[in-house]
Order: C-alpha cells, then structure tokens, then sequence
C-alpha cells in the first residue's frame, strides 16, 4: 500500500498541550510535515485532538499515539482522527480503527507481532523501539514481511542517522524526543523539523 502522506515522517508531540500545539503544527507544516501524531498520555488530549482535526485535517494526517483500548478508539473516532498509532500489537484496537476507516500504525517488535498486526488489519508497522534492535534487525524483519507493508522506525531516530533506517528497508520514522520535547519552545520545533525534513530529503536523493 501507499502511505498517504507525502513525507512518511510521523511528528510525535508527546506532552503537548492545547494552549500551544497550534504554533507548532504550524511550524511543522511549514518545514514540510503532514503526519501529526498526539500521544494519548499528554496532558487535555480530549481537546488537543479535535482542535487539530478541525483546523488542520484537510492539510495533514492528524492522529492520536499510544492508543491501547477499542473504548479510546471510539473516543478518537468522534473526534474525526484519522490515525492510530499504538506501542503494542493489540488486535481488537487494531480492528476497531480499521473498522472505522482509520489508518493504523502498529507498535510491534517480532514478526510474531507484526503478522498479528497485519492480520488484525493493520496497514503500517512502526518497529518500536528502533534504537534497541538496530537496522540489521529492522533489515532481517523486513526480508519476511509483505513488501507492499510501510514500515517506520520509531525510537532513537535522529536527522544523523535517519539515512541508517532509510537503507534498512523503513519507508520513513516516528521522530519523537529527537523534534519535540515537553515544553520546548516553537523555534527549536521549527530548527529540528527542518533539519529531519532536510536528511530525509538528502537520503533520498
């Protein structure tokens, strides 16, 4: 399948919160991002996500991460989010979101899990964490995967070795601490966005 984005770089902004996440989706979407991934365990979520969907979801995949239970997935698909990022593979999540018509990006580890995920309906696998298994890891998985299946590496990745997880077979990566920390200020969103959207672009040339 195609992602449907058109840079596979998934921004995670884990402990945002509402009064801010406007200005740096906005810088986000100016560097050249359109995946926006809000983590379920940062703080007033219930109005960061549909704020976004409103203002943003015509322009950029908006989704929710660290989803674990088919009652959130519910919740989310009130909202209108269109993407469901989970750090586990858990099958009922995985086929509540799929039955919605969402987009599902499966935490997974194994080929175990990751066929789990795949027969549960998901579109995507994100290898998490990354930084613990490394690409020759991420490289042997992919050997016996479906190849039409995008896989991200998520966890560890920086603009310096995004190129590593490119080569390894990822079709591009979840970037959390790496671009966004709690409570960082919008300039350095900004500075670390361009410099990921510049090694992803670099890598693929």
């Amino acid at each position: 399948m195609h992602w449907q984005t058109n840079l596979p770089l998934i921004a995670i902004l884990r402990g945002i919160t509402p009064s801010e996440i406007t200005l740096h989706i906005e810088a986000l979407l100016e560097a050249g991002f359109d995946t926006i991934e809000i983590p379920l365990n940062s703080p007033d979520w219930e109005n960061s996500i549909p704020a976004m969907v409103k203002t943003y979801g015509d322009s950029a995949l908006i989704g929710a991460g660290t989803v674990l239970t088919p009652k959130q997935v519910e919740q989310l698909a009130l909202m209108g989010c269109k993407l469901i990022v989970t750090p586990n593979t858990h099958p009922a999540v995985i086929r509540r979101a799929v039955g919605y018509g969402m987009t599902v990006c499966a935490g997974c580890a194994t080929a175990t899990e990751a066929f789990a995920a795949l027969d549960a309906g998901a579109q995507s696998l994100k290898i998490f964490p990354s930084v613990a298994f490394g690409p020759a890891y991420i490289k042997a998985l992919k050997a016996v995967l479906p190849a039409d299946i995008p896989v991200f590496a998520v966890g560890g990745v920086t603009p310096e070795n995004l190129p590593v997880w490119l080569t390894a077979g990822c079709l591009g990566a979840g970037l959390g601490s790496d671009l966004y920390r709690a409570g960082q200020p919008v300039s350095r969103t900004r500075e670390k966005a361009a410099a990921f959207v510049k090694a992803y672009r670099e890598a693929m040339q």
